[in-house]
Formats: structure tokens, sequence, C-alpha cells
């Protein structure tokens, strides 16, 4: 018996210590076919929610990856790395024993990253400079300047504090340890918040811990651990139609409409005017048949969904 190949969002909560691409690799594995992607970059260093699109559904990532992120973090000030997160090496110790680093001092610091804001990215940052990784450049010893964009940081809010002493470099150095949540726009880099934060508290800082608890209206409470075999990863699939649902509006297809907008045809549809995207739901097996925009009444393709293909191991 032919069986379907897999099609559909995956939620990874991702663990410690290993790349995203390291995630897709597993997933390939796990799932018998090549055919997958993710929807932005966690570091390895991160933890935490990664969208990857299985088979006709990686179709989908370029909508999901400009979709908010919400993390939760810990800024450590008092200490500077070149990576501005606990991977890198430390470039400056200055304590927190002779800045001004009063609840009401932090607070205007991160205040100040609220909001619409000019960011310069970290420069061990996957980044193309000239063609190439600014973290390859960086990691080689050469000088990397990255420009700003512009970025949307609509929560940085700190939920904890704690002050310890911690060694670097075999000396002992007072920091302050910041528990924060974000809210951001695609694009944002957590750890040049806490590096601007650092910055204006005159301590240096950078992160000791992130993870990303949402992105978009996904929540890492839904996500599955790859790493368990345990877990069955196919049933964990989201299916396309549900997630195309959850992004945009969403018309109804009947199959003769649905297999002229597969082949191409223009369709009728009774939706307002719009770019888009809109998604087109078959009503016989509720199969997404693309994401359209609709301009007079008819449906214009953007992005097609294809059948999915069927048979052991199908790389769809």
């Amino acid at each position: 018996m032919l069986e379907t190949a897999p099609d559909g969002i995956l939620l990874v909560d991702k663990p410690q210590g290993i790349s995203s691409h390291r995630v897709v690799s597993i997933a390939r594995r796990r799932l018998g076919l090549k055919k997958v992607g993710h929807a932005g970059t966690l570091d390895p260093m991160a933890t935490g929610l990664l969208l990857l699109g299985i088979g006709p559904s990686t179709r989908l990532l370029t909508h999901l990856v400009g979709l908010g992120k919400t993390y939760t973090a810990t800024i450590r000030l008092g200490v500077a790395t070149d990576s501005d997160d606990a991977d890198g090496s430390p470039t400056a110790a200055l304590g927190t024993d002779s800045a001004d680093v009063s609840d009401a001092a932090v607070e205007a610091a991160v205040a100040a990253q609220r909001g619409e804001i000019a960011q310069v990215p970290s420069t061990v940052s996957a980044i193309k400079v000239d063609g190439r990784r600014a973290y390859d450049l960086a990691r080689k010893g050469e000088d990397v300047v990255l420009k700003s964009r512009t970025v949307t940081v609509s929560q940085f809010d700190v939920t904890g504090r704690g002050d310890r002493v911690v060694t670097v470099d075999g000396a002992d150095v007072t920091v302050v340890d910041l528990d924060v949540v974000v809210t951001c726009s695609s694009g944002t880099y957590v750890r040049a918040l806490a590096r601007d934060v650092g910055a204006a508290l005159g301590t240096g800082a950078h992160l000791t811990a992130l993870r990303r608890t949402h992105v978009g209206p996904f929540a890492v409470e839904d996500a599955v651990d790859l790493e368990d075999d345990d877990v069955d990863v196919r049933a964990a699939l989201q299916r396309p139609a549900d997630v195309a649902r959850r992004l945009f509006p969403a018309v109804p297809l009947d199959a003769a409409a649905a297999k002229d907008l597969s082949d191409g045809k223009r369709v009728a549809a009774e939706h307002p005017d719009t770019d888009g995207p809109v998604a087109a739901v078959a009503t016989d097996g509720d199969r997404l048949v693309g994401l359209v925009s609709v301009r007079r009444g008819l449906l214009r393709v953007i992005t097609n969904f294809p059948t999915t293909s069927t048979g052991p191991g199908a790389n769809a």
C-alpha cells in the first residue's frame, strides 16, 4: 500500500547546543525525505520554537519567516563577549560595581530599545557581507562592519534580576543578571539588544540564555522534541490548510474551482479585493490549493500547493 508522503509544518522545540541545520537533518532522517526547511534560524546556544516546512509545505516558509517572535532571555551586565552571547569569548569584564545599575537606570536603558529602532546586528551573525557570512569573517579576524536596520521591539520587559560574582579569566567580577521578555519583529537580534543595554549602562553585557517561545500564532508548548524517538513526527505535522487559516483569511473552493486554480486558471470567488495572501482551500478534503490575491472577484495565484506525491520515502 502506498503511503502519502509527509506534508505540513512541524513545530520543534530545539535543544541547546545544536544548530538549526542539525534540526533539519534530524527531521529529514526521522521522516525519510529530503525536502525539509526552516523558517528562521536559532543560534546553537538558543532553545525553543523552530518552524520546519515538510514536503510541499516548504512553500509556506516564505510566509512564516517574517512573523513576529517572542523570547525569554537572560542578560548578564558586567561582561561583554565577541558574539554578544555566552558562546563567545569575553572582550571586557568591567563588572557592575562602579556603574549605576539601579532598577531605574536599567529601565531607562531597556526603554530606549523599545519601539521602532535602528539596530546594528551582532558581528557574529549569519548576515552576508559581499557574499560571505559575517560570522565566518569575524572568526577569521577580519573587520566586519554591518549596517543598521530598522526593527520593531514591541515588548522588552525585565521580569527579574540577580546580583552575583562570577569568575572571568581567573578574576572575580560582580555582575547583574536580568531576566527579560522580548517581543519583536523578524530580523531583530536579541543579542544586540543585550549588547546595547550594556553599552548604555557602561557595563558591557551579553546573553547567557535565550529561548524562543512564540512565532506569530505558534507556541513552543505545542512543539515536539525531535530527539525523542517516542515522538510520532508524522502525527505532529500541522496540516497546510490549518496553518494557512491561522495566518490568513480563507476562501472555500469546490472540486471544480480547486482544479481550475491548480491548473493556473483564474477562479471567481466572493471575497473582497486584496493583494493577499488569502488561503484558497478545497472543501473536498480540506486541502490548501494555494495562496492567492483577489482582484475584481477573481483569484490570482501567489503560491500554488501541489497534491502530495505518494510512495515510501517519497521526496515530495
